[in-house]
C-alpha cells in the first residue's frame, strides 16, 4: 500500500506573503506603542525602575552591632549551606575574651551567587541579609566578588544595616 502526499496549496510554500505580513504586524505594533505609550507593556529603563515587593532578595547586607562592629561570628553555617559554593570566610580570634572568633575576610562572588537565601536562613545570629538593591553592573567580572567593605559598608547602606536583636537581649534570651 502507498500512500501519495499532494499539496493542498502552492501559496503555503511561499515565504514572501508570511514575510510581509510579520513586517505589517511589527509596524502595526510599533505605531500603536507610540500613540499609546501609557499601555505600554514595558518599562523604559534606566528612567523608570521596577519596584519589587518588600519579600524579594536581592545584594547581600551583612549587619553591623549598635557599635559598628560586624555581627558575623564566622561561625562557617552560611558558607556550608551555600548551594554554589561562593561564599568564602577567614576566621580569626578575637582581643576581646567575650567573643570567641570574627571574620577577618568574608568574600561573596556574585557571579556564582544563585540568590536562593539559604545563607540568610542558615544564620543563627542576623549576620546575613538579601536586600532590596538588585542592580550589580561593573566593567570586570573581578568586581562581582565582594569583601567585608562592600558587604557591611557600602555607601548606599549609610553606616551599616543594624541587626534587629543586640547582644544583651540575645544573652537573655539564650540565643
Amino acid at each position: 500500500m502507498s500512500y501519495v502526499v499532494t499539496r493542498k496549496d502552492v501559496r503555503g510554500s511561499w515565504y514572501l506573503p508570511g514575510i510581509i505580513f510579520g513586517l505589517w504586524f511589527t509596524l502595526k505594533k510599533m505605531i500603536y506603542n507610540i500613540l499609546n505609550p501609557k499601555k505600554m507593556p514595558t518599562l523604559n529603563y534606566p528612567e523608570q525602575i521596577y519596584e519589587y515587593g518588600p519579600r524579594f532578595k536581592g545584594n547581600h547586607i551583612l549587619t553591623v552591632k549598635k557599635d559598628g562592629s560586624l555581627r558575623c561570628t564566622a561561625c562557617m553555617l552560611c558558607a556550608t549551606n551555600c548551594p554554589a559554593d561562593c561564599i568564602k570566610i577567614t576566621a580569626s580570634e578575637h582581643d576581646d575574651p567575650s567573643v570567641e572568633k570574627y571574620p577577618i575576610s568574608y568574600e561573596i562572588d556574585i557571579l556564582r551567587c544563585v540568590f536562593c537565601g539559604f545563607c540568610e536562613e542558615a544564620c543563627p545570629v542576623d549576620a546575613i541579609r538579601m536586600g532590596p538593591e538588585w542592580q550589580t553592573a561593573a566593567l570586570a567580572g573581578s568586581n562581582f566578588t565582594y569583601d567585608i567593605q562592600h558587604l557591611a559598608y557600602r555607601g548606599q547602606l549609610k553606616g551599616g544595616t543594624q541587626t534587629v536583636l543586640d547582644d544583651q537581649e540575645r544573652h537573655h534570651a539564650g540565643i
